[in-house]
């Protein structure tokens, strides 16, 4: 057999040595991948990769976005977790988010989380930092909302901020107490909806007894276990929980995380006995050693073990990032690979045009889940070479018909690892990039230096107005029930949607007559119809940072978005502060600037957007339909820096410079990179140069890092 020796394809090379118009590409190719996968695993309970491919992808992608913040997308999922709540479940807003976690692949990645710790806090390499280690649950998280002891309500993650009511359903599983004695009047418990393997055989046994639809694997079978509207259907599966985290809570359950654990088991809360205390990063890898070799004798699936820092006062002290804790980590298992048959390579076109190849494969299970596409990146990627003409995988191109190793685990979605030549079909031909886009038939032109070609036909290509479409609805933009993609596609295809306010004015058509009544529509009935208008309606009023993402402006993805409208508050000072940098230069567009974590890039497309001519129409006509919440600071109670900006300089001593953004940002402060008018409060260390003599000149209150201290209470 010929095949490849090369298993880090151009597309993997290490970030450091991706050009932008690599990693902008890659980060298209990831956005797509990621949003699929994360709908078909929170919404559908129907994994369309594994866990571990999964993490692999947002890992990579998470990476790229460091390295490029510029490039960072409005869709891309580092921003969030999980997906929206779906419909037939009343919704509950979690009083503290749930959170996902960042991964570790590698014991080099444990030791990096260890030390990023250590800096963070800056704390000396032999102070003492402990760890809790345990066996990652593969099921579907809970939520769990106890007062005065009695359980009041359940609920599913969601997207993190607000989950499906499951409490009836909860109530029914036997792990679950209905009544606490001796805890806190608030509390949250957290953890794992799981059925054992044992109990998952029994179960699709009894399924095929009765005709019924069998499960494809545990974690399936809980989730779909758990969110039946009819709770007597939830009450004969063999449901179990295990409990491994808190929200909020009226008193502390304890001052680690191990003896939290303790008391959660003593409230009759069933936590993993795997779990273990650890004291470096060494006696870590040994827990995950030991729980790997045990793996395969559990009675449930697991996917990893999650480090937890063991100190509760640190665990607080490092907080939180956008969608995960500082303080815990998952070590994934690593993830395998198969060979199966190329059929077919077919072009998507993105909403911004890109044309990005799909190989669609023979189905073939790997790992327990079913991979039937990969992405194929681009045409130097599917010649075998990479962006400067240099071979990859032997330079061995890839054709329709051939047999190929799909690797999954890696820093991508799945790819093709290798090319097997000796099974390659003698009529098999050499795959030709098209020239011309598939969806509208305009030019697809590669720049010079561009690793992707792209669409010309921009307002006239239907692919690229669909995606901006289905952008503008989406989860974490305007939301609006009943109106997904699949609708997207047909309401374009009837010409009743084509730009965001054809939304907002669709009932009004069809109330005149304009358009086909919706509910004489395949698949639609009065009530239904009534409902989307009601959902439509509901979504006229909007949060700022909504607003600005559902746009699609590119670079801006959600967590931008909501730094965006903290900076500006209101629609119309964020829009006149865009319209008013058109020049690139000026105060607005140093103000622009100037705001931590906008980089030129980002600024640059942010105010060409809105000097377009047919984007700016787009919008006038959508701003008319549209009430615009104003969007303050983060809620900070009592907090005496909350809505101020704040510039940090020179050398702190008592925290590290992150630690004290972070903390900042957490009271509601603002803080940017550059002292100017608008600057509040100047915090200079040893060593603060420019900025305090341009903060005195402007006369910027400034204070020592011990002042700060005092003032935040801290």
């Amino acid at each position: 057999m010929q095949s490849s020796q090369t298993t880090h394809p151009d597309h993997a090379k290490p970030v450091d040595r991706l050009t932008a118009d690599e990693a902008a590409w890659e980060l298209s190719a990831l956005s797509e991948r990621l949003a699929s996968a994360n709908l078909a695993y929170h919404q559908d309970d129907a994994p369309e990769i594994s866990d571990a491919e999964f993490d692999h992808l947002k890992r990579r992608n998470a990476e790229i976005e460091r390295r490029f913040p510029e490039l960072k997308r409005p869709d891309s999922l580092t921003d969030q977790v999980g997906a929206a709540p779906v419909s037939g479940f009343a919704k509950i807003t979690h009083s503290m988010r749930m959170l996902s976690l960042g991964n570790a692949f590698n014991d080099d990645d444990v030791r990096d989380f260890e030390a990023g710790i250590r800096r963070f806090l800056n704390l000396a390499d032999e102070a003492d930092l402990a760890f809790t280690a345990e066996p990652k649950i593969d099921g579907l998280s809970l939520s769990m909302r106890y007062e005065k002891g009695h359980l009041v309500s359940a609920a599913t993650r969601g997207d993190g901020s607000v989950g499906e009511n499951v409490t009836a359903n909860a109530r029914v599983i036997d792990d679950i107490p209905q009544n606490l004695k001796g805890s806190p009047d608030v509390l949250e418990v957290r953890g794992e909806v799981y059925m054992s393997r044992e109990d998952f055989a029994l179960l699709n046994a009894m399924q095929e007894q009765k005709g019924a639809k069998t499960f494809a694997n545990p974690r399936n079978a809980a989730a779909g276990s758990l969110r039946q509207l009819d709770v007597r259907i939830t009450s004969t599966r063999p449901l179990r929980f295990f409990a491994y985290a808190w929200g909020e809570v009226s008193e502390a359950l304890a001052d680690t995380q191990m003896a939290a654990l303790e008391r959660l088991a003593s409230l009759g809360f069933s936590t993993n006995p795997l779990t273990r205390l650890c004291r470096n990063p060494s006696e870590m890898m040994a827990q995950y050693d030991e729980i790997a070799r045990n793996r395969a004798d559990l009675d449930y699936d697991i996917d990893g073990v999650v480090y937890k820092v063991n100190d509760l006062v640190l665990q607080s002290r490092l907080g939180f990032r956008s969608t995960t804790p500082r303080w815990a980590i998952a070590h994934k298992f690593p993830a395998e690979e198969a060979i199966t048959k190329l059929e077919k390579i077919e072009i998507q076109v993105g909403r911004t045009g890109a044309l990005s190849p799909v190989a669609r494969l023979t189905p073939v299970t790997v790992g327990g889940v079913v991979v039937s596409n990969a992405t194929l990146h681009n045409e130097d990627y599917i010649a075998g070479r990479d962006s400067k003409g240099d071979p990859i995988r032997g330079g061995i191109d890839i054709r329709e018909g051939d047999w190929v190793t799909v690797y999954r685990a890696g820093d991508v979605i799945p790819k093709v690892k290798d090319v097997h030549l000796d099974r390659r079909p003698e009529e098999a031909e050499p795959y030709v990039f098209p020239t011309i886009c598939p969806e509208c038939g305009s030019d697809a032109i590669r720049e010079p230096g561009e690793a992707v070609a792209r669409c010309s036909g921009a307002l006239i290509c239907p692919a690229q107005a669909v995606e901006k479409l289905k952008h503008f609805v989406s989860r974490a933009a305007f939301d609006i029930e009943g109106l997904g993609s699949k609708q997207i596609e047909a309401f374009f295809e009837q010409r009743w949607i084509r730009e965001p306010a054809d939304i907002f004015t669709l009932q009004d058509r069809h109330a005149a007559g304009q358009d086909q009544p919706l509910q004489d529509q395949e698949g639609w009935g009065e009530k239904s119809a009534e409902n989307l208008f009601a959902a439509i309606l509901q979504k006229r009023r909007i949060p700022l940072n909504r607003l600005i993402f559902g746009l699609g402006i590119r670079h801006v993805g959600e967590s931008s978005a909501m730094m965006l409208a903290r900076s500006y508050n209101s629609w119309s000072d964020f829009r006149a502060a865009m319209e008013a940098a058109r020049s690139h230069e000026g105060p607005e567009w140093d103000a622009l600037n100037d705001i931590d974590g906008v980089g030129s890039v980002m600024a640059a497309a942010l105010v060409d957007f809105f000097h377009e001519d047919t984007a700016r129409a787009a919008l006038d006509r959508l701003d008319a339909l549209l009430e615009v919440e104003d969007v303050a600071a983060p809620a900070s109670d009592g907090s005496p820096v909350a809505g101020k900006t704040v510039v940090f300089t020179g050398t702190l001593e008592k925290m590290t410079r992150a630690e004290a953004k972070a903390r900042a940002e957490a009271l509601g402060a603002k803080v940017s990179g550059s002292v100017s008018a608008k600057t509040d409060i100047l915090v200079a260390g040893p060593g603060a140069g420019s900025k305090l003599k341009k903060a005195a000149e402007l006369g910027v209150e400034t204070l020592s890092e011990d002042d700060w201290l005092a003032l935040i209470g801290a």
